[in-house]
């Protein structure tokens, strides 16, 4: 007798992600939940530096077991040199899906005193699920002026992530 084939599992990932502010006078703009923030200061990064779709992206890699935002997307790599949050957190989808996983949703906090999300929240949950091609929640918290973000210096991020094994991989046993 044949064993039945083991059911789809769900994986969990977290990705965290920090990008300071760019000085003063610097032609940056700021993109956080693959949202342009008019009037912000702009974030330094490889990419445009949307700690938000970073942090997604990382926490999906990591539920998937194939790598993180660096070995996908680092500065090592040209190609993703100013590339958008929202384009990284497509092709990081993309790139899960391969490997044999659905993706069941994405869940992002946005640590900073700014900008302020309350005000874009669905926006920002519209953009970046979009991206994804999954549901994204997105919400905004603030450290009580404690570490870099309490003190203006930069944003960060966090995120979770559940993707689920296709069965179709685990019938092919390339889990």
């Amino acid at each position: 007798m044949t064993a039945p084939a083991p059911a789809p599992l769900p994986r969990t990932g977290i990705g965290v992600d920090v990008h300071a502010f760019a000085p003063t006078g610097t032609a940056r703009e700021l993109w956080v939940a693959g949202l342009r923030w008019e009037g912000e200061p702009g974030l330094v990064g490889h990419s445009d530096a949307d700690v938000a779709c970073h942090a997604a992206c990382d926490a999906l890699f990591s539920a998937a077991g194939i790598g993180d935002l660096g070995s996908h997307f680092g500065v090592d790599q040209p190609e993703w040199a100013g590339a958008s949050g929202a384009r990284l957190l497509g092709e990081a989808a993309r790139r899960v899906q391969a490997a044999g996983f659905r993706i069941g949703n994405i869940s992002v906090q946005v640590i900073g005193n700014r900008p302020r999300l309350s005000r874009r929240r669905d926006e920002a949950c519209a953009a970046m699920s979009e991206a994804a091609g999954a549901p994204v929640t997105v919400s905004g918290s603030t450290t009580d002026a404690l570490g870099l973000t309490g003190r203006g210096e930069g944003v960060a991020a966090i995120a979770t992530a559940l993707v689920i094994t296709r069965a179709e991989s685990i019938e092919e046993g390339t889990t």
